[in-house]
């Protein structure tokens, strides 16, 4: 039964993936694009997570932290320069 419900959360996870790279690429401004990639680091770490409990183990976890860790410091970055102009002050 739990392999029925990864498979389907893969699925949409992975469906999920593919609008937001829609949405990337056809954004009508550039704040939905930055929302759109920021959403994306949430949907990939959802698939590792996924995965790392299809696989039984807790060796991708380290992984998804540091993608969260990249994905957030990113964000902030590119908010902080669309903001200013300017990421250092």
């Amino acid at each position: 039964m739990i392999d029925i419900a990864l498979w389907i959360s893969f699925f949409l996870i992975a469906m999920a993936i593919v609008l937001n790279a829609w949405r990337l690429l056809i954004g009508p401004s550039l704040p939905d694009r930055i929302i759109a990639l920021d959403t994306m680091y949430v949907n990939s770490i959802a698939l590792i997570i996924l995965y790392t409990i299809w696989l039984g183990s807790r060796v991708y976890f380290e992984a998804a932290l540091l993608i969260a860790m990249l994905g957030f410091i990113s964000t902030v970055a590119v908010c902080k320069y669309l903001l200013r102009g300017d990421i250092i002050e």
